[in-house]
């Protein structure tokens, strides 16, 4: 069996709500997606997608196709190990976007021909996962307690506040969503790298006498430094390593230099389920947990939660908002029941529902 068609299908997505998480704009009014198609001499089709609405696939497919799409053709899709560390010696001349969407398009054709989904084909672990709403930037301390609320009464599992980025406007907002939720409903704190170390440890011990689950990237992405020593002053756990740019190797100095409790990582910045699927084992080696970050577009999504289900060291599943900045180009989303819980796709492969009609009506061009 052998790989005998890549193509980027690049598709319009317009409409999209500005959203910001943090002090620079995030979400564009208009990008665009790329449906990737692998297929095989014995007829079975994998796909993914690239892009999402703060990175258009344009920006990244002429890439893919120029440097990815030649270690592709001719090769056994089952090779998916050996076709991953390919594609990572590429990294200098592709963005791990690329490597991504090419890892998880190979998990989808291999679960499609072993007749089995993918999280089955990685060793299931659950059938269901709690989802938690993570927070875009908000005007008020006010306009938070109400989006917490409002996810609380419809069965969500847990808060995550993205927030002002001024240590003490942030800590008016943490404790005013506390007050309003109740000391029993699970919240977290993503600070988006804002914080110098001082800011950092007055914030941390904030809200950990708060009772909040987890403190996301308060410091530089990389001052693990600083991250060490903020863990050693702060008993709420540390959750670092999400930004980035790298494969397994970026992980180990941040828990040897005891910088983070847990953790993080998706499919655009870390090139794919694969690392994904290493760095949470990693994580179980050491006891922590590996929490999966939201990663950008639909497919993407449903490829985190066939990993969510398949290890047993995730807490929940992230749901960025609002949701229409971040869902586009399948007709069936996957979404929360009344409990707050997500359940396991029962197609093979990925299991998705794919607008191939939106996208047909959509398409400004195929690269092959």
């Amino acid at each position: 069996m052998k790989i005998n068609h890549v193509s980027l299908s690049i598709f319009t997505w317009d409409n999209i709500p500005v959203t910001r998480y943090h002090s620079s704009a995030f979400t564009q009014p208009n990008s665009n997606l790329g449906l990737l198609r692998l297929r095989t001499d014995e007829g079975h089709e994998g796909h993914a997608f690239l892009g999402s609405a703060s990175n258009p696939a344009s920006m990244d497919g002429p890439q893919l196709i120029r440097w990815i799409a030649p270690k592709l053709i001719g090769a056994n899709p089952l090779e998916r190990e050996r076709l991953h560390g390919q594609m990572l010696r590429q990294s200098r001349q592709v963005s791990y976007r690329c490597i991504g969407a090419a890892d998880v398009a190979l998990w989808d054709l291999a679960g499609k021909i072993a007749g089995l989904p993918v999280y089955a084909l990685m060793g299931a672990q659950r059938s269901s996962i709690g989802a938690y709403a993570s927070s875009q930037l908000l005007p008020d301390p006010s306009a938070y307690v109400e989006q917490a609320l409002n996810y609380k009464n419809t069965g969500w599992r847990a808060y995550k506040i993205h927030p002002p980025t001024d240590p003490d406007t942030d800590i008016k907002v943490c404790e005013a969503v506390r007050k309003a939720v109740g000391d029993a409903y699970p919240l977290m704190l993503d600070a988006t790298w804002s914080y110098d170390y001082y800011d950092a440890l007055k914030v941390g011990l904030a809200i950990e006498q708060m009772g909040y689950k987890w403190y996301e990237d308060p410091l530089a992405d990389e001052d693990i430094h600083s991250y060490a020593k903020l863990r050693h002053k702060l008993n709420i756990p540390i959750l670092a390593t999400e930004y980035p740019a790298g494969a397994l190797d970026t992980y180990p100095i941040w828990i040897t230099q005891g910088a983070t409790d847990y953790l993080r990582g998706d499919i655009p910045n870390k090139g794919g389920l694969t690392t994904m699927l290493k760095t949470a084992h990693l994580a179980e080696a050491f006891h922590m947990n590996y929490e999966i970050h939201h990663s950008g577009n639909s497919l993407n999504n449903l490829a985190n939660l066939h990993l969510a289900l398949a290890i047993p060291n995730t807490t929940w599943f992230e749901v960025l908002l609002p949701d229409n900045a971040h869902r586009y180009g399948l007709a069936q989303e996957f979404r929360p029941d009344a409990q707050g819980m997500l359940h396991a796709p029962t197609g093979p492969g990925l299991g998705a529902d794919i607008d191939f009609d939106l996208i047909k009506r959509k398409t400004e061009a195929v690269l092959q």
